[in-house]
């Protein structure tokens, strides 16, 4: 059997021409960029320009009031959902990480949009358990192994048009590779195929940087 080596999900080329074509983030994220390359130890956990500017375009299209981040790392994505927030709209985003806090709580707190980002220190699982919900939009791009945990306890305070964002679905590829059998990988794949044979949502993958899979409370008479 063959042994795939993780693999481009898009070809480079065309993912640079899109990024090229994709109207900038304000000038403030280069600077954030910048340090999350030079001071963190897996700068590619940032989302960065073009999956950033989706998820300022889905705030904009969904104008969702009440957003939760599970995994804000250095504040990128967090701050680009800030941009496009209905005016009374918040964030709460929530890392173990103080490490990747301290940069996030600088970059927010110089931002435009400190006041509608609060960053909760902790375990995912238990911060959501303090908030009451409904949540409109969920963006999940934390530690693999608690992806299905995640879900589920998000998607049973999910507003009836809420959405659930969930990223790195596709895993460099390894989600392809039945020899793979390492703990992240097999938890990706067990949670791609869950999400899929839920009826209570329906799901489209996207084949944006490494994968982001939009899920949504199934509409009755919209049956698969």
């Amino acid at each position: 059997m063959t042994v795939m080596t993780d693999i481009d999900v898009a070809d480079p080329r065309v993912e640079q021409y899109a990024a090229e074509h994709t109207t900038p983030e304000p000038p403030w994220f280069a600077t954030l960029a910048e340090e999350t390359r030079s001071a963190t130890r897996a700068p590619t956990m940032m989302v960065g320009t073009l999956e950033g500017r989706l998820l300022t375009a889905l705030v904009a299209m969904l104008r969702p009031r009440s957003v939760l981040e599970i995994g804000t790392f250095t504040g990128y994505s967090a701050l680009s959902m800030a941009e496009a927030l209905p005016a009374d709209g918040r964030i709460v985003t929530c890392d173990i990480s103080e490490e990747h806090l301290a940069i996030a709580r600088r970059h927010v707190a110089a931002s435009p949009y400190a006041g509608v980002i609060e960053i909760r220190s902790g375990p995912a699982l238990e911060t959501i358990a303090t908030l009451p919900g409904p949540f409109d939009l969920v963006f999940i791009d934390a530690d693999k192994t608690s992806y299905s945990a995640y879900f589920e306890a998000t998607l049973a305070k999910l507003s009836p048009d809420g959405v659930i964002l969930v990223d790195n679905v596709l895993w460099s590829g390894r989600v392809l590779d039945p020899a793979v059998v390492d703990p992240d990988t097999a938890a990706i794949k067990a949670f791609n195929d869950q999400v899929l044979a839920d009826d209570r949502v329906e799901v489209v993958m996207l084949t944006v940087r490494d994968g982001v899979s939009l899920i949504r409370h199934r509409r009755a008479g919209r049956a698969g």
